[in-house]
């Protein structure tokens, strides 16, 4: 078989990227398989090149619907029809259409959540299926214990004898990860394609700021002076909104994106994001995936990250054509507590276990039981999928180890903010690696950053005074 011929005539390459060839070989021989490829290095091909070569439908099951869509319309642009995405933007009637159509599909896009709905399953099971795909793979470790136990959930769906391959994609993943993917998808035999996470093309810096406003200062400041297109990274979606309106005071076409605004409104945002009307978005970790930007020049925290697997999937949303990016990380004294406070207040104590499981034996509701306990949603969710599997005993146990999962995570992204050593070395140290190349503009701590290339001119400084009044009277007169 040749696949050089199909990759040309179907996708105009003239060559594979490292490891895809030898990902698309095994699931055309229909083994299991793990990818790991840094952001940009071409996931999405891995598995639309084999399912032209084989008879059925590829499932793909995307976590997010920015991300589907964002796929979906890419496979259209290549003149694709068989491909339809079922979600939350589809209205009751379209949802149905689709489901009742669903043998006349290529590709299936489709939710943990959807996935595992019993009609959706009888579905099907009716179809000829290729291979699935769980893309961003990375969400059954680090959502799927305490945020969507759906993920958790298609161990089931993937236990049975007959079932086609499996392909599992993702940008990062330690070995603890690694081995969680291939557990809870139940892989068998899997092959594991790994490339080097490391991108030498993005500097990192860490810089610590006494407190929020220090650091609104800051980026105000560097956006002034600085070019985008960039993304900042915020802990919440007020803050998300609140800075977008701090800067775009000072001239700067930005706006917020976060998962409190409507869907039609966030793909508007990402569209103009992607076509350059938009130069900076402010966004909680809702924002990029899937994002298709190759000139994306900045990534600025504002907040510090979860984990580093988090951190380096959102730094690497940055310079994607092989240029030169600048990641940085603004830390406060105080980020570490408020990290531990976002975390926690989800996750269940003992007592709330105990008190919510004791409810439930006595015929309470779900909904009252949660209440009751003082739970949130999530908790709540998260504990009636550790009640269906175990013992109140193993629930607590399953619970304190999360909180120890979370707490070494913590411990590794603090670490990683009060190196006195080399940031990126820091940093790929979890994931098991080393630098690929060794490179001039490393980080803050090997050298002094050059911000030369970034700085804007009189001519683009003046340009974002222009667009201000121009953008306050669009705003005034509509």
């Amino acid at each position: 078989m040749n696949l050089q011929q199909v990759l040309h005539e179907k996708f105009g390459y003239s060559s594979f990227r490292p490891g895809q060839e030898d990902v698309i070989r095994h699931i055309l021989g229909g083994r299991d398989t793990a990818a790991i490829f840094p952001t940009g290095m071409g996931k999405s091909l891995c598995y639309q090149l084999p399912a032209y070569l084989m008879k059925g439908a590829v499932i793909i099951v995307s976590p997010l619907v920015a991300l589907m869509e964002d796929q979906v319309a890419n496979l259209r642009k290549t003149k694709e029809k068989r491909v339809v995405a079922i979600n939350s933007f589809l209205s009751r009637q379209e949802k149905d259409l689709a489901l009742s159509t669903l043998h006349s599909y290529k590709f299936i896009f489709l939710s943990p959540e959807m996935l595992m709905q019993p009609h959706v399953q009888q579905l099907i099971e009716q179809l000829e299926i290729a291979f699935y795909v769980i893309d961003e793979a990375h969400c059954i470790s680090e959502w799927g214990f305490d945020f969507r136990p759906d993920y958790l959930r298609m161990k089931d769906l993937f236990s049975t004898e007959h079932r086609a391959p499996i392909l599992a994609l993702t940008a990062t993943a330690n070995d603890q990860v690694i081995s969680d993917i291939a557990s809870y998808l139940n892989l068998r035999n899997p092959h594991i394609e790994r490339q080097p996470i490391d991108r030498p093309a993005i500097s990192y810096r860490v810089l610590h700021l006494e407190n929020q406003l220090a650091k609104t200062d800051w980026i105000v400041d560097r956006l002034a002076t600085t070019r985008g297109p960039g993304i900042i990274y915020v802990a919440s979606r007020k803050r998300a909104d609140e800075l977008a309106a701090i800067i775009r005071e000072n001239g700067i076409r930005t706006a917020s994106y976060h998962g409190g605004k409507e869907q039609d409104e966030r793909s508007i945002i990402q569209e103009q994001f992607v076509q350059g009307e938009l130069e900076w978005i402010c966004a909680t970790n809702a924002f990029g995936m899937g994002i298709h930007k190759n000139d994306i020049r900045q990534i600025i925290h504002e907040h510090l990250p979860a984990t580093p697997s988090a951190y380096i999937q959102e730094v690497g949303r940055a310079g994607r054509d092989g240029k030169k990016a600048a990641a940085i990380l603004l830390y406060s004294e105080r980020d570490i507590e408020k990290l531990k406070f976002i975390i926690y207040e989800d996750l269940p104590d003992e007592q709330q276990i105990r008190y919510y499981h004791t409810l439930l034996q006595t015929g309470e509701s779900v909904k009252t039981a949660a209440e009751q306990a003082g739970l949130s949603e999530v908790a709540a969710r998260l504990l009636d999928y550790y009640f269906e599997q175990f013992d109140e005993r193993h629930v607590i146990q399953q619970m304190q180890n999360i909180i120890e999962v979370k707490e070494r995570q913590i411990r590794e992204m603090q670490k990683y903010v009060k190196s006195e050593g080399c940031l990126r070395k820091q940093l790929l140290s979890y994931f098991g690696e080393k630098p690929v190349v060794s490179t001039d503009d490393c980080c803050s701590q090997c050298a002094v950053p050059d911000d030369s290339w970034l700085m804007k001119t009189k001519i683009e400084e003046n340009h974002s005074s222009e667009l201000n009044w121009k953008e306050r009277l669009h705003q005034l007169l509509g």
